[in-house]
């Protein structure tokens, strides 16, 4: 069976004409699956029953089942969603009170081994399909549309006003199926949401980011983490393939295209690796043909990571120089650390196909 979740609306369109039908029903299935949340095709009443009919015998609409959800003490909700037998994934819900933020997972693990990462310390699996990306919206918008509140929203507003492609995984890694399953975020049919609404958070797959520049501009946020390829090499090691200079050249390049004027650098903060003063002023100088803000996110320990978070004053040390050099920046504000659902601590549940988890995993020295 083929499973309608997979297919933005020119693919659907594409599908309806392989049958015989006319390719505006996809317009129409799009609002039913997505908008209404209608899985049944029995129950789109302004489909003809004949094409129903042949919809039931050849396709189906199954969203990924919620294993687990937790809510947080401030709010936050994480669902534990399985892709298989064997795996699952974890998808964050933050409310604000100006906005709702879905943080979304695009693989069963990581690749990438970032060092003070939880997710990539669980090793790998395997890409999520588009139906198991969109999916985590789709289910998403389903439960926060029956907790209490929803019907008191003002017209024209929802509770997921924001997605960013942040969760389990590198997104630019799985980039057919992660840029199907924005196009269906973004379209009117589906979720609506704006391109400045949508933001993909990567650790510098350099071609890939050229290649989103052209096919699905939306708001850019790089895990820069180091201010030198000497210690970025360690800490996020992708930047052995893709050094500095070459992801600075590639963030200019992408904002061409871009829905916003200015890359987001994320930066994690990691006492005594990464946040000297003399780290600040190297990172400064390191982005000053591009314009950015900085993102300063505090760590999440974890078991056995071997890192500790900086301390509050060097935190705001490190922000107040990078202010002082006429940047914006903001210091993420920890949400669902009681229930596992901050910042590099999505986990979920991997069958490792890299068995990283036998491998040693290297250590930072503070001196470094």
């Amino acid at each position: 069976m083929i499973n309608l979740l997979n297919f933005s609306q020119s693919q659907l369109a594409d599908y309806f004409v392989s049958i015989g039908e006319k390719p505006f029903r996809a317009k129409q299935l799009m609002r039913w699956i997505h908008q209404f949340g209608v899985t049944d095709f029995s129950q789109m009443t302004d489909i003809a029953k004949a094409l129903r009919e042949k919809l039931a015998a050849e396709a189906e609409i199954v969203p990924p089942a919620v294993q687990t959800e937790k809510i947080s003490d401030d709010g936050t909700v994480k669902w534990l969603i399985g892709a298989d037998a064997v795996n699952s994934i974890e998808t964050v819900f933050i409310p604000e009170a100006d906005r709702g933020t879905l943080c979304v997972s695009s693989q069963v693990g990581c690749a990438l081994e970032c060092t003070f990462c939880s997710t990539g310390r669980q090793g790998f699996n395997r890409n999520l399909q588009v139906s198991e990306i969109i999916g985590q919206v789709w289910v998403a918008n389903q439960r926060l549309k029956q907790r209490d509140g929803y019907d008191m929203l003002p017209a024209g507003e929802r509770m997921i006003s924001n997605v960013v492609m942040m969760g389990m995984g590198e997104p630019l890694a799985n980039y057919d199926n992660v840029v199907t399953a924005m196009q269906i975020m973004l379209d009117d049919s589906a979720y609506g949401l704006s391109r400045r609404r949508v933001t993909l958070s990567t650790s510098g797959l350099v071609p890939a980011m050229d290649r989103l520049k052209e096919d699905c501009p939306v708001a850019l946020a790089v895990s820069l983490h180091a201010p030198n390829d000497a210690l970025r090499d360690v800490i996020v090691p992708i930047n052995r393939k893709y050094p500095l200079k070459e992801l600075m050249a590639a963030c200019q390049r992408y904002l061409v295209k871009a829905p916003r004027d200015f890359v987001t650098f994320e930066y994690v903060m990691l006492d005594g690796v990464n946040d000297t003063e003399e780290h600040a002023r190297q990172l400064i100088a390191l982005v000053k043909n591009v314009p950015c803000k900085f993102n300063l996110i505090p760590f999440n320990p974890f078991p056995s990571s071997g890192y500790d978070c900086s301390k509050p004053h060097q935190i705001r040390v490190f922000r107040d120089m990078l202010m002082s050099a006429g940047h914006v920046v903001t210091i993420r504000k920890t949400r669902g650390e009681d229930i596992d659902a901050a910042c590099g601590q999505l986990a979920g549940k991997v069958l490792d196909k890299t068995r990283r988890t036998q491998k040693h995993v290297p250590i930072v020295s503070v001196n470094e």
